[in-house]
């Protein structure tokens, strides 16, 4: 056995560990908008060691030029689902604890986090970050603004 492959392996299982971490905290959790959309985990092929542009955004999701993608602060991505109003109900306490939960781990397995919106009325939202391996992974969603 080489020292290269229990390296390996132990890489593969950190991305299995966190995809899977991830996973666990999906089920059932929807980001609020005019329409309650899933959220998943994603992993991308974009590794360079830059923050990623919009360009970029769009070539990895093969994107036609006049869909409209924008880099948006991570804030405007949590402050909505992390917040506890005054008329929640247990259902919706639970969600926000799921969402910080959610948040807290993010923001420990992944750095360089970056937010981007694509289109207009449908949006989809990546979350992207780096993780320890340099790999870049995170979580999609979908905003519906009419």
């Amino acid at each position: 056995m080489t020292n290269e492959d229990p390296k390996s392996s132990g890489q593969a299982s950190e991305k299995i560990e966190l995809s899977d971490r991830i996973n666990g905290m999906l089920p059932d959790l929807l980001y609020p908008s005019e329409s309650d959309e899933p959220i998943e985990f994603v992993q991308c092929y974009l590794n360079q060691q830059e923050p990623l542009t919009v360009s970029q955004i769009k070539d990895w999701q093969m994107l036609p030029p006049e869909v409209y993608v924008e880099e948006v602060p991570e804030n405007d991505f949590w402050e909505p689902v992390i917040t506890e109003q005054d008329w929640y109900g247990d259902e919706e306490k639970a969600r926000t604890e799921i969402f910080r939960q959610l948040k807290q781990l993010l923001e420990t397995e992944l750095t360089g986090r970056q937010v981007f919106h694509a289109g207009e009325t449908e949006i989809d939202v990546f979350l992207l970050g780096r993780q320890a391996d340099g790999e870049r992974a995170g979580i999609k969603t979908k905003l519906v603004q009419t």
